[in-house]
């Protein structure tokens, strides 16, 4: 009973109670020890090394401790032993003007500027024959010795030369109407000339097929089944059926199982 401002009471529905209703509290409502840290550590858990991160210091510190940090760079070809480095070599800068001339740039000579092939021999040393191109003579232009082109030699196809081997040569001849091998001296009638019989006279005969002529679309709908209407998977006469199952509707959770069968 519950009694309202007006002085009017009210009365407050109850529900019986129901144990399967009552249930405990779930995995978050215990409170386990951590495993993280040091404070309040779990003593069952093996514990890993924890560390913290300092806090930011103050300005008044730079001034007392002014040291460098981690800037030093160390060359890599520094080693224990010494320095090991492998020969290095740069470009020369331009050279020094000449005292005689100085407008110019002292000009060094490449080895295109040298001609070795034009110094006198030295040592008795050997030198390769050299040659050169004479211009043309006085009288070659009126020489009245024949060119190689100028001889013509015999041909040797055939027997033309009589004092040089010959090789064997043949003519072709005309076709011969009268007395050749074209000649049809008894006048028979080629193959050709002859019915040729058919096969299925004196053979067996093969079958043969022909095709036929496009048929004519039905006026008519027929109501014939197509391959959708069919369900062979419903018919289970000779073949073993597959068991099949089907959702019930959601009981309640306090209902209480019928037991049939009690065992003493």
């Amino acid at each position: 009973m519950k009694k309202g401002d007006g002085g009017q009471q009210e009365v407050l529905k109850t529900r019986p109670i129901i144990s399967a209703r009552e249930r405990g509290p779930g995995p978050g409502r215990y409170a386990l020890p951590p495993t993280v840290g040091y404070m309040n550590h779990d003593f069952t858990k093996p514990s890993s090394p924890a560390y913290s991160l300092h806090s930011r210091m103050s300005s008044a510190m730079v001034s007392v401790d002014s040291s460098p940090g981690p800037k030093y760079h160390i060359d890599a070809r520094v080693t224990r032993f010494g320095r090991m480095e492998t020969p290095s070599y740069s470009i020369l800068g331009r050279g020094r003007r000449t005292e005689n001339n100085r407008g110019l740039v002292f000009q060094t000579p490449g080895p295109g500027a040298y001609s070795p092939e034009k110094a006198p021999p030295v040592n008795a040393q050997l030198r390769t024959p050299s040659y050169t191109i004479s211009s043309r003579t006085r009288y070659r232009s009126v020489d009245p010795v024949p060119a190689p082109n100028t001889y013509s030699l015999p041909n040797l196809l055939g027997r033309q030369a009589p004092n040089k081997p010959s090789s064997a040569s043949y003519s072709f001849s005309g076709r011969r109407k009268v007395g050749g091998p074209s000649e049809d001296l008894s006048k028979s009638p080629g193959p050709a000339r002859y019915g040729r019989t058919n096969p299925d006279v004196y053979h067996q005969r093969q079958p043969s097929f022909s095709i036929q002529k496009r048929t004519k679309r039905p006026n008519y709908s027929p109501a014939t089944p197509g391959p959708g209407s069919y369900s062979p998977e419903k018919f289970h006469l000779h073949l073993p059926k597959p068991p099949s199952f089907s959702l019930g509707v959601r009981h309640s959770e306090f209902v209480m199982p019928l037991v049939v069968d009690v065992v003493d």
